[in-house]
């Protein structure tokens, strides 16, 4: 009858758990610069952009609707779209800030 031996390993180094962790470290570092970063951005451009409209500004909304502003609210714009045609939007939902003289010239 053979004699079965258990064999033991050999001890981890101490260095190899940092090394182990750091492709994961780099992942979440190029996450960050590549799609956190820009989004925060974006919105926080947004976010001072809406807080800046005016009466008399050109914008666009989300939904593509494009008007002048007449009214500014705490929350909401009145934008007329047409002659004596005006709705009201949510400030959030205006997307794009036009050049004065923008709709003029797309009628």
């Amino acid at each position: 009858m053979k004699e079965a031996f258990a064999q033991t390993t050999a001890p981890a180094q101490q260095g190899m758990d940092w090394i182990g962790l750091m492709p994961l470290v780099l992942l979440f570092v190029l996450l960050y610069f590549l799609m956190i970063r820009p989004q925060m951005k974006r919105a926080k451009e947004h976010k001072v952009m809406t807080e800046a409209l005016q009466k008399g500004d050109e914008v666009i909304t989300g939904g593509g609707v494009l008007g002048k502003i007449t009214r500014v609210g705490g929350n909401y714009v009145t934008l007329e779209v047409a002659e004596n045609v005006e709705i009201q939007v949510q400030k959030a939902a205006i997307q794009t800030l036009l050049p004065k003289g923008t709709i003029k010239s797309e009628k």
